[in-house]
């Protein structure tokens, strides 16, 4: 699977009057999980909005291999990104093989219907999210971790070369999470997709992520491989919040350990923290 470039320059992006992200300039890494992170409001969703084509800038452009994607055929764009957005809702009784096959309606045409290339995608599909067993289950008799699988199934059918997941893990438990989270690696390293996600776990973004960035009111104040941006002067830049930063026991990848009102104490040897975290 060829993965296209995916940049966007000097972006303005607003809602009505209230301009939520100025001159924002980012390129994708192609081939891998970038995570979006920062504090609500920043504009995560807004920008990830933007790269998916659901939201048209006030300014600048976001390009797919160097050509503006507003300016391509709606078919093409979805042939080349998939979007799974925030709490996606399906009409009731709809059931899982039905969802998954939703994904496949870009590759049609009024003379080119469902045909066997596209079952075996939806298929294979089912396969890679674990949901083969569930095809005819209407998704309203689902747990929450099986509903977004369903929903990462449908998207992973769309055959997509990249990947754009607005906070995949909201409304999950932990276990479900960590599920969810470990499927997007395996649709990355196995099938080589490029991945682009929004989460609000800081520990979680620093484990799955190849690449984070890292915004603040609307721009990116810090971006690259975890270990080289993540520390507490950042956290608190960012957050607002004091912490201590060492080194997760299972991944090795930066964990972020709040510090509270009620919880003050002495730094343990061996943490990255800056100031008085």
């Amino acid at each position: 699977m060829t993965n296209p470039s995916l940049t966007a320059t000097g972006l303005r992006l607003a809602y009505d009057d209230r301009l939520v992200v100025d001159g924002l300039d980012l390129a994708v890494p192609p081939g891998r999980i970038s995570v979006i992170i920062g504090a609500n409001a920043c504009g995560k969703s807004t920008l990830l909005r933007a790269l998916a084509r659901l939201l048209s800038p006030r300014g600048g452009a976001v390009h797919l291999d160097g050509r503006s994607i507003h300016a391509m055929p709606t078919r093409q764009v979805a042939q080349r990104l998939g979007i799974l957005p925030q709490s996606p809702v399906a009409p009731e009784g709809l059931t899982v093989g039905d969802l998954v096959g939703q994904g496949r309606s870009p590759h049609q045409t009024w003379w080119r219907q469902w045909s066997a290339a596209d079952q075996d995608a939806v298929t294979a599909a089912l396969v890679a999210t674990g949901m083969l067993e569930h095809a005819g289950r209407p998704l309203d008799q689902l747990s929450g971790g099986q509903r977004q699988r369903a929903w990462i199934a449908m998207a992973v059918a769309q055959n997509t070369p990249v990947l754009l997941l607005d906070e995949p893990t909201t409304f999950l438990d932990l276990a479900h999470q960590i599920d969810v989270l470990d499927l997007v690696v395996d649709l990355n390293r196995r099938q080589d997709r490029t991945v682009v996600m929004v989460l609000h776990d800081l520990n979680q973004a620093c484990r799955y992520a190849d690449h984070v960035i890292v915004m603040k009111e609307g721009r990116v104040v810090a971006e690259g491989p975890p270990l080289e941006v993540v520390d507490a002067a950042l956290v608190e830049e960012v957050f607002g919040l004091r912490c201590v930063v060492t080194a997760d026991p299972v991944s090795a990848t930066p964990l972020v350990i709040p510090i509270g009102r009620h919880h003050v104490g002495p730094v343990s040897g061996g943490a990255r923290t800056t100031g008085s975290c």
